[in-house]
């Protein structure tokens, strides 16, 4: 068989894609198979120059043009950061969380000062914490998820492990049916009807998945990897569960996704960790702090295929909670140790077209 040569149309959009699907080019006979090529269906978008009089109105993440007008080499690039929020009013770790930058929930915990587990709980609406009503029973290591006008706290240590759950209504906490085995370590995620948590620390390491409707707690699939000190957040039919510490015990990096009846493992974490938080959803997600031989700031970007490494958290720390309602591009992360930390970041991600300069 031959070499195929086939013709482009010299014609490139503003958004820096081809309008045409005809291609110039040679393809060695080696390379193809004997079968028809003679229909070429679509050619990716650009990530190189593309002269415009102006700015492209809506240019894809890494494009690149040269605005003529200007005389300026341009490119869209994504920009993020963490800053500070406001302090919460009882510094903890080994605390839940849950909600969004303008309005997270944290409970529970253990504090350094002063020295016990703490049944405080919190509102933060973008840039203050306000105490609300307390839980039933102090402890730490307790799974929760929902958000800042129906949450759920479950299991936990008292300090012994306790099955105990409790529901939020937005003013105070109530006694309902306990998770069906004592555990603590672990992590949540989804909403007080349709809740999911998953994995355990203590006592000893557990694939065990739980699903709540509101009421009762039934069995869900389990991970496949064992482990606890993990982060989790998402819906109870597509939630993700990402590093913690497996039954060896050494810490790990992988992440599994839920489907509402079974957990897929995709793209590992770069840096495996316990004791850290995330958010997002299965397919753009963010893992940051967290602890490996010692307390770390590192934040990872999940783009549905793979972890790449972003800016890190001021502060290196762990035993942390997060908001982990999407988008991932509006995280939060609050508490945690060593010690008890009552600080809070923010961490917003950000398109921009800047002017490229040579380094």
């Amino acid at each position: 068989m031959g070499a195929i040569t086939r013709a482009f149309a010299n014609n490139i959009t503003t958004g820096g894609k081809f309008d045409a699907t005809d291609m110039t080019g040679t393809l060695p006979a080696s390379n193809i198979s004997n079968a028809s090529c003679t229909n070429i269906t679509d050619v990716p978008a650009i990530v190189a120059t593309t002269t415009v009089a102006s700015d492209p109105p809506s240019p894809d993440a890494g494009q690149i043009w040269y605005n003529t007008s200007q005389g300026i080499l341009k490119a869209y690039k994504i920009l993020s950061s963490w800053a500070s929020g406001g302090n919460m009013n009882q510094g903890r770790r080994y605390l839940a969380g849950d909600g969004t930058q303008t309005a997270a929930f944290a409970f529970g915990g253990y504090s350094a000062s002063p020295a016990g587990n703490k049944a405080n709980a919190e509102t933060y609406n973008g840039s203050s914490w306000t105490e609300v009503g307390d839980l039933n029973e102090s402890k730490e290591g307790l799974y929760g998820f929902g958000t800042t006008s129906a949450a759920v706290s479950a299991g936990g240590k008292t300090p012994s492990v306790t099955a105990n759950v409790e529901e939020w209504d937005g003013s105070s906490w109530t006694e309902v049916n306990n998770i069906p085995t004592a555990n603590a370590g672990g992590a949540g995620s989804g909403t007080l009807t349709a809740g999911l948590v998953f994995g355990q620390a203590t006592p000893g390491r557990s694939a065990n998945t739980f699903e709540y409707d509101g009421t009762n707690w039934t069995a869900g699939g389990s991970l496949n990897t064992a482990r606890g000190y993990l982060t989790g957040f998402g819906t109870q039919t597509a939630s993700a569960a990402i590093a913690g510490l497996d039954a060896s015990p050494a810490n790990t990096g992988k992440q599994e996704q839920y489907d509402g009846s079974s957990w897929t493992e995709v793209g590992d974490m770069n840096t495996a960790r316990r004791s850290l938080a995330g958010s997002g959803t299965q397919t753009a997600n963010l893992g940051f702090a967290g602890y490996t031989s010692t307390a770390v700031a590192n934040t990872e970007l999940f783009d549905g295929t793979s972890y790449a490494e972003d800016n890190d958290m001021g502060t290196a720390r762990y035993r942390v909670a997060g908001g982990s309602a999407s988008p991932s591009a509006a995280s939060i992360v609050f508490g945690g140790g060593p010690g008890s930390y009552s600080a809070t970041e923010e961490w917003t991600q950000t398109n921009v077209t800047q002017r490229l300069r040579a380094s």
